[in-house]
């Protein structure tokens, strides 16, 4: 994998992406509003996911009311295939896990990122 720099809900932080098609990860990026390094790994599994329901023209079908859930547009649960994902808190995991795959952990300034979410 290679670290890139990246832009994550409106904050600059890093990103690792896969370079080799035999990389057991689709994309690993880090939040620094949660402090998480998220895995994304290409095993896959069958979840259950409320969706928007769609009209004939392909449009989420409007409520008359809000629901409580604050939801505007009907829904239904569908079982969907996601990849499966992991959750790191640890920073030290976080570091190893980078260096453990990123080919670019000695060049590129990630503890940057990773210093500023711990103060």
């Amino acid at each position: 994998m290679m670290i890139v720099q990246a832009t994550w809900n409106e904050q600059q932080t890093f990103r690792m992406i896969p370079i080799a098609e035999s990389c057991p990860y689709v994309e690993c990026i880090f939040d620094p509003s949660t402090k998480v390094f998220v895995i994304i790994s290409k095993i896959t599994k069958t979840t259950l996911h409320m969706l928007p329901r769609l009209d004939d023209n392909g449009d989420p079908s409007p409520l008359k009311s809000k629901r409580p859930n604050g939801r505007l547009v009907k829904e239904e649960r569908k079982t969907i295939e996601t990849f499966q994902e992991f959750y790191i808190e640890d920073f030290v995991a976080m570091e190893e896990i980078i260096k453990l795959f990123a080919i670019n952990a000695k060049t590129f300034d990630y503890s940057q990122f990773l210093d500023a979410a711990k103060a």
